[in-house]
């Protein structure tokens, strides 16, 4: 085993205290159609996994009244909630709408506008900005910065993407071969990010999902396995298993983006700063992972080297659980 496994115990801790279930968006979203003549159809969806004692509301203006008796449908990692409202000052052009009960650092919202012309406006709320004022025309700078931090949220609340990764650190150590894995499997999941948010590449997303835990399994039980005199492919070649894998979690990165959709006038803006977005926050974790693990290799006692197996087991352990969970929920539907 290479010895940067020994520094980053501290950061299987952290991936650890992350929730084990499947990888949806983690922020709550708030579907606003207008539907003419002030008149709206809502949508508001919700994780189950909420953060402890935070309750989100929608904030529609307040002249905005419920018209229709809401309907609520549950799965097993989201509650939906659909009304119908009607607004006595008509349009949503220049009112404000929002989430109340955004904790900071705690949870976010994403929130999605049609308006009767046909424009998409969406935003990511946060607790220091809840509301959005719903502006007369699309401004490109502001979709890039939405979509850029959606991307950035996205992979930074995914536990099973940086995991991934963090096993990808573990592999390769650091140095020339870090950067050449690291750009194949970015190359890989942007490929497939492309494809499937432009509609060329339709794959169902709880199969992804299963398929993303086991690249995690598949790569614990390589790092678990003694050193051998003739080396594997993904010793030999790590770029080629992590370009491959980037494949599949691309996918993944697409269900999220299929989530809140694409803004039809500014689509290549929106999908270069998702993808900027993410690779942001990988570079960040990644950054994060070599600092700590600098400092901590001059800590490094005979106990510490001991527990040397600690983070590769743990690692597997998680990612066969999500493997389980994801194929019982791929199965049983109500699981």
């Amino acid at each position: 085993m290479k010895h940067p496994r020994v520094w980053l115990v501290p950061m299987l801790i952290a991936l650890g205290a992350a929730r084990v279930a499947a990888h949806p968006l983690a922020p709550a979203l708030l579907d606003v159609t207008e539907l003419g003549d002030g008149a709206l159809a809502v949508v508001w969806k919700v994780s189950v996994f909420a953060v402890p004692g935070a309750v989100l509301r929608p904030a529609l203006p307040p002249d905005c009244r419920v018209t229709g008796t809401p309907t609520e449908a549950q799965d097993v990692e989201s509650v939906t909630t659909r009304w119908t409202a009607r607004c006595d000052e008509g349009g949503l052009v220049g009112r404000t709408i929002g989430v109340d009960g955004l904790v900071a650092g705690k949870n976010d919202a994403l929130l999605r506008v049609t308006l009767a012309e046909g424009r998409l406006v969406k935003s990511v709320l946060r607790a220091a900005a809840p509301r959005l004022t719903i502006p007369e025309r699309d401004r490109p700078l502001d979709v890039l910065r939405a979509y850029a931090a959606l991307g950035f949220e996205h992979i930074m609340t995914g536990p099973d993407h940086l995991l991934f990764v963090f096993g990808l650190l573990l592999l390769v150590g650091g140095g020339g071969l870090l950067v050449r894995t690291i750009t194949a499997f970015t190359a890989g999941h942007s490929i497939t990010l492309s494809l499937a948010a432009l509609g060329l590449a339709r794959v169902p997303p709880r199969p992804i999902e299963v398929g993303i835990a086991l690249s995690v399994f598949v790569l614990a039980v390589e790092l678990a396995r003694e050193a051998r005199t003739t080396p594997t492919l993904m010793q030999r070649a790590p770029w080629v298993m992590a370009g491959v894998f980037g494949l599949l979690h691309g996918l993944g990165f697409a269900g999220a983006l299929a989530e809140v959709g694409l803004p039809a006038g500014e689509i290549p803006a929106a999908l270069f700063a998702f993808n900027v977005g993410i690779e942001l926050g990988q570079l960040c974790f990644v950054g994060l992972v070599l600092v700590a693990a600098r400092g901590l290799v001059r800590l490094a006692t005979p106990r510490l080297v001991a527990a040397r197996w600690i983070p590769v087991y743990a690692m597997g352990s998680m990612s066969a659980l999500w493997c389980i969970e994801r194929t019982l929920a791929l199965v049983v539907p109500a699981w």
